[in-house]
């Protein structure tokens, strides 16, 4: 779902003046009086598009800086820490000043261009952008002008305000943009060497692209040999590795346990082979099983957030780990329990889709109340998962593999097994409810005649 962009007013640099009668027999000033001018350039933010999202990336500018925007438009692609997402503009105006270039990174709440009300605004606006006047969240003050009758001062020439350039604003700092300034400092180029071809001089992220392209090569690197990595070098995390880092790093905080189970797969093996072909896919079969299996035992579909109470979940909403490029993302089947295998398995490949896409909206990836991660397709046999915060449970899968195992009436016979780990939240879920869970998962799966209704 796009996101409306929040904005708050700027102070406008345009006066309002009144002249004295003409009618007067003498010359007379005045009395000076204070008008009160409303501002209508507004500052464009960073939107919150996650619970956990603290910075944004721009991704690409939808609109150029001038472009008339209406009401409900799309204006900027925005990278979260889960999903690129479509901004809208919440007013109808201008796109007077982009202050972070595409590739940016900016903090939620953080300006990232101006919105100019009229066109006539738009030389105000980039005028505030080029000086950094457009980089706050707070509340702009009401400006006051005094006026009066008395002949304004004369102008400074433009030859003499144009003897210095504007980027460089008489030698004191470097006006550029957010991200020429990171791209500059990554490829150590130095600014103040840069003429800006941006607004009133502004360096911008192609005057440093363009003096990287100019200067000599760089020495050959060293790379791994397959693999296409430079070794020795420092890469920073991208959006969604920060998140992971950071959530990762606060299940910590909560005291976890793990218990394990060997489930037989014949027949859920069977019954995929018979379904396949009408689209049903594993991942689907397995969190239709756990589904149902937590209808059974609504306490390992809980959460405990507070540390003080804990929630049972209204909804069973099955968040499965994907991996994709840069980092992993968990979309949700929701209502699993509810919905039949076959549209289960068409919204978990439309969900696959949009994840590798980056194209997921919030309530597909933040609803999960249990969570599954599958390495079995890599021919993991076992493993432990890290509790995501916020949930109760994570069940680890294996691979499906032929076991030797020894039969009831005392013969060894050849069963496909897979061995399943599941780590719980210990401050709301105990051991015999996990114990219990898995039993009924394993009746679930060894016979599985319910997960086709």
């Amino acid at each position: 779902m796009s996101r409306l962009l929040n904005t708050s007013f700027l102070p406008s640099s345009t006066c309002r003046t009144r002249s004295s009668s003409s009618s007067a027999p003498h010359f007379r000033v005045n009395k000076p009086r204070v008008v009160t001018v409303r501002a209508k350039i507004r500052e464009i933010f960073m939107p919150a598009l996650s619970s956990t999202m603290t910075e944004g990336k721009i991704v690409s500018w939808v609109k150029s800086e001038g472009d008339k925007l209406s009401k409900g438009e799309s204006v900027v692609v925005v990278e979260s820490d889960k999903a690129d997402m479509d901004v809208e503009t919440f007013y109808d105006g201008y796109l007077a000043a982009i202050m972070v270039e595409e590739g940016g990174v900016a903090p939620v709440g953080s300006a990232i261009a101006l919105l100019a009300e009229t066109e006539e605004e738009i030389a105000d606006a980039r005028a505030k952008a080029s000086v950094g006047g457009g980089g706050t969240s707070q509340a702009p003050p009401v400006v006051e002008v005094t006026v009066s009758s008395v002949p304004p001062p004369k102008a400074v020439s433009s030859a003499s305000a144009s003897a210095v350039h504007p980027a460089s604003e008489g030698g004191k700092r470097v006006v550029a943009s957010p991200y020429a300034k990171k791209l500059a400092k990554e490829l150590k180029v130095e600014l103040a060497a840069l003429v800006g071809s941006g607004p009133m001089g502004r360096i911008v992220a192609k005057d440093v692209e363009a003096a990287v392209a100019a200067a000599p090569p760089p020495p050959p690197v060293h790379l791994a040999p397959g693999v296409g990595v430079e070794l020795g070098s420092v890469v920073p995390f991208t959006t969604m590795q920060g998140a992971v880092s950071r959530n990762m790093a606060e299940s910590l905080s909560v005291p976890t346990f793990r218990v394990g189970y060997t489930i037989n797969t014949d027949a859920l093996d069977a019954l995929y082979k018979k379904i396949k072909s009408k689209g049903v896919t594993m991942t689907a079969l397995l969190a239709k099983a756990t589904a149902l299996a937590l209808a059974k035992h609504p306490l390992v579909n809980s959460s405990c957030r507070d540390g003080n109470s804990f929630v049972y979940n209204s909804s069973i909403n099955i968040a499965v780990a994907v991996a994709i490029d840069g980092g992993l993302i968990t979309p949700v089947l929701q209502n699993a329990d509810k919905v039949d295998i076959y549209s289960l398995s068409r919204k978990w490949k439309e969900l696959v889709d949009k994840a590798r896409a980056k194209q997921l909206q919030p309530q597909e990836y933040n609803t999960g109340t249990f969570t599954l991660s599958n390495l079995g397709m890599f021919g993991v046999d076992r493993f432990d998962a890290i509790l995501p915060p916020g949930t109760g449970a994570i069940m680890a899968v294996g691979a499906s593999q032929p076991t030797v195992v020894a039969t009831k009436d005392g013969r060894i016979g050849m069963k496909n097994q897979m061995q399943v780990n599941v780590t719980a939240d210990h401050r709301v879920i105990y051991g015999a409810d996990l114990a219990q869970f898995l039993q009924t998962l394993a009746s679930i799966i060894e016979d599985p005649k319910d997960l086709t209704f």
